[in-house]
């Protein structure tokens, strides 16, 4: 079974950032889109950013304008830069990974991330 492996939570105060990585030594990051999602205590996990093979990139209205996504295709690694931290974006941050040619989809394991003053 593929899991996905996340890095780089931790605990800051507001206004700092954060670098969250995917990694996936499985499988081909080239041939998949990654999504990252978050879940806070006491709520359903919710969409947060969307990179796709082609470049294209989304985000929550949440999230726009202080995260960044992207990919490094030679250590085959999806991150997600988190600016301007808000104790509201205080949440377990997991990587989805879907690929495009079949039904496979891999999650990771989720990593914490705590802001606060």
């Amino acid at each position: 079974q593929v899991q996905l492996q996340e890095s780089g939570g931790g605990s800051v105060q507001p206004g700092g950032s954060l670098m969250l990585s995917c990694a996936a030594p499985e499988i081909n990051f080239a041939v998949y889109v990654v999504h990252w999602y978050r879940q806070a205590p006491g709520k359903e996990r919710e969409w947060v950013s969307t990179s796709s093979r082609g470049g294209d990139r989304k985000y929550a209205d949440s999230v726009k304008g202080r995260f960044i996504v992207g990919r490094d295709n030679a250590a085959n690694t999806v991150f997600m830069r988190m600016n301007d931290l808000k104790p509201e974006d205080t949440a377990v941050y997991y990587c989805n990974a879907r690929a495009i040619y079949n039904d496979n989809v891999y999650w990771g394991q989720g990593t914490q991330v705590t802001v606060s003053s």
